[in-house]
């Protein structure tokens, strides 16, 4: 059984994910094309740890990327093999802001608080 990736939308209806690989589309085709790969490779739970992927406490994973800049899509498990894709950013180091990391905790607490239980 494969994990299947959902991308977390503001109450608005936009994906802030989605905005991110649409703008990463168009300036890094490359490191597009790879973040892309990394999330197909989600589905499959042999990826849901290092060096692909790694748990950031709280519930929160990044999928972790390598290129020009360091990328990072951050995401949570839910029910039924579900993987909720909520933050992404680029960075020059290998820490992730605490601001980075509060924007996705709130994300995933609004998606939770959303989600029918």
């Amino acid at each position: 059984m494969e994990f299947s990736i959902e991308f977390y939308e503001t109450v608005n209806g936009t994906s802030p994910v989605c905005q991110f690989l649409d703008e990463l589309k168009a300036s890094d085709p490359d490191d597009f094309a790879a973040v892309l790969a990394g999330l197909t490779k989600l589905r499959n739970r042999q990826y849901h740890r290092e060096p692909v992927s790694k748990a950031l406490g709280d519930g929160l994973f990044e999928l972790r990327h390598v290129g020009k800049l360091n990328t990072r899509v951050l995401w949570f498990f839910v029910k039924n093999r579900r993987i909720v894709a909520v933050h992404a950013i680029r960075n020059k180091g290998q820490a992730i802001s605490s601001r980075d990391l509060a924007t996705a905790r709130e994300r995933m607490h609004e998606w939770q608080q959303r989600e029918p239980k």
